[in-house]
C-alpha cells in the first residue's frame, strides 16, 4: 500500500530532521514546503517591498500562502498518481483543519484510503528554550522574523495540530523530538509509518 506521510508541526521541531531519517528506511517524493516554494515567496515580498522573511504578514497569508501549499499538494498528488509514496513536510495547519482536503487530493490522483495509507506525525518540542535554540542553529534566513517578535511567536505556537481528517486515530502520532533523535526512536517512527 503506498504511503502518505504528513510531518507537521512549528518551526524549530525538527519535522524535516525527522522526515529525513524516515527517508533513509523508506523511498518516498520528499517534499517541504519550503523548498518547493520558498524562492518564488521570497522574490514576490521582495518586489512589493516587503520583508523576505515574514510569513506572517497580511500580504503573505493573502496572495502567497495558499500558492505554497497548492503547489506542494499538486505535486504530491502527481507522485501519488504514479504511485510513489510521498512524504509532505509543513505545518499544513489550514490543511488539517479542513475534512475535505485530504479526500480532495486522494481523489484528484485517483485513488482511495483502502490504496492509499494516510498517516500524520505531528513533530512537538515540549521545550520552548530548545526550540529556539534550533531556529538559531539551523541559521535560516525565514526565522529572522521569529528570533525578532519570539515572545509573540511562542505564544501563538500550538503544539499538537487541530486534525480533523477521516483517518483512524492510530494514524496519527504526536512524536516529541527533544533529546537526540535515537535509533530507537526512528524504528519506532519507521513502524508507525509502515503499519507494523
Amino acid at each position: 500500500m503506498q504511503k502518505l506521510v504528513f510531518f507537521v508541526g512549528v518551526a524549530g521541531t525538527g519535522k524535516t530532521t525527522v522526515a529525513l531519517k524516515l527517508a533513509e528506511r523508506m523511498q518516498a517524493a520528499f517534499l517541504d514546503r519550503d523548498t518547493v516554494g520558498g524562492r518564488f515567496v521570497e522574490k514576490m515580498l521582495e518586489m512589493n517591498g516587503l520583508d523576505v522573511n515574514d510569513r506572517d504578514s497580511d500580504f503573505y497569508k493573502k496572495h502567497l500562502r495558499d500558492l505554497e501549499y497548492d503547489t506542494t499538494k499538486d505535486i504530491c498528488i502527481e507522485n501519488l498518481a504514479a504511485g510513489q509514496n510521498v512524504f509532505m513536510i509543513s505545518p499544513f495547519t489550514a490543511e488539517l483543519k479542513n475534512k475535505a482536503w485530504i479526500e480532495a487530493v486522494l481523489a484528484a490522483a485517483g485513488k482511495t484510503h483502502a490504496e492509499v495509507d494516510v498517516k500524520v506525525v505531528a513533530v512537538t518540542l515540549k521545550d520552548m528554550d530548545l526550540q529556539k535554540t534550533r531556529i538559531i542553529d539551523r541559521q535560516t534566513e525565514r526565522d529572522t522574523w521569529k528570533l525578532e517578535h519570539w515572545d509573540d511567536f511562542k505564544h501563538r505556537v500550538q503544539f499538537v495540530p487541530d486534525i480533523q481528517w477521516a483517518i483512524p486515530e492510530s494514524s496519527i502520532l504526536v512524536f516529541d523530538n527533544s533529546g537526540e533523535l535515537t535509533e530507537e526512536k526512528v524504528e519506532n517512527l519507521y513502524r508507525f509509518v509502515a503499519g507494523e
